[in-house]
């Protein structure tokens, strides 16, 4: 009896050896530093935070269950290196571009308190007040139009990296770090949806 249960348990180890499990994480360091580099080409590199960046909430690791663990120790996950983010497409520097030839336009806004950075990586019209009617239209544009480029730079770096789920991680990301790289006395949103200033 002790034989056959012995064979039977042959065919299942057979099996568990040869599974290889290959898991790809969102790199979020290399999404950081891809982040700060672009922020920092289009807004200049004087726009480096004055008090240092917020640091990052690492992922809280979690106990895996014990049958887990010994199944990890059984069969090897073959992890996948983290990749650094490809930031250098054609589309990506077309829209990089765009953003960077706007922003002179949006500083003064950002100043003056009459836009701010919102908790999703974009910008609104936050104090329309401080802006002279004249203006609001032309300014409305310009919002529009960095939003768009926004946009569309969160979905080209993900799909440049093979990875078109990671969109919204990217965004995150960015939404972050266009904060932490904010010069002190603009505006931005903070995780509630309130405005703070820097």
């Amino acid at each position: 009896m002790k034989t056959l249960a012995r064979l039977s348990l042959l065919p299942m180890l057979l099996v568990l050896s040869a599974c290889v499990t290959i898991n790809v994480y969102f790199p979020a360091v290399a999404a950081e530093q891809a982040a700060d580099r672009i922020i920092q080409d289009v807004w200049g590199r004087e726009q480096a935070p004055e008090n240092g960046p917020p640091q990052s909430r690492a992922p809280v690791q979690q106990q895996e269950p014990l049958a887990i663990r010994l199944l990890n120790r059984l069969v090897p996950t073959a992890s996948a290196q983290s990749p650094d983010l490809d930031v250098s497409s054609p589309a990506i520097r077309q829209i990089t571009a765009s953003m960077e030839s706007r922003h002179p336009q949006l500083l003064p806004h950002y100043q003056s308190g009459a836009i701010g950075l919102t908790r999703d990586g974009q910008i609104v019209l936050r104090e329309q007040s401080a802006v002279p009617l004249a203006e609001r239209n032309r300014l409305r544009q310009l919002i529009a139009d960095e939003n768009a480029d926004r946009q569309a730079l969160y979905r080209q770096i993900a799909v440049a990296n093979n990875h078109p789920e990671w969109e919204d991680d990217i965004r995150r990301t960015f939404a972050e770090r266009w904060i932490a790289n904010a010069r002190s006395g603009w505006y931005y949103q903070d995780r509630q949806g309130n405005w703070q200033q820097k």
